[in-house]
């Protein structure tokens, strides 16, 4: 990879995590209660969940490009 290109996936990732954190950082109690939820998900609902974020995520990257 470029040296660009590594600068850009830093900065994606920082903003992934910047992304992640404001649920918990905001709503505490509501994040908790969420995660608990989750845990009782179903691998394939759960895997199925995490297909369509990823094609709907690459599907926005094709659409911006």
């Amino acid at each position: 990879m470029q040296p660009d290109l590594w600068r850009e996936f830093a900065i994606a990732l920082c903003l992934v995590f910047i992304l992640e954190g404001v649920m918990p950082f905001l709503y505490p109690a509501r994040w908790r209660k969420l995660v608990a939820q989750l845990a009782t998900v179903d691998d394939r609902t759960m895997r199925m969940t995490g297909l369509i974020s990823m094609l709907i995520g690459l599907g926005l990257l094709y659409v911006i490009n």
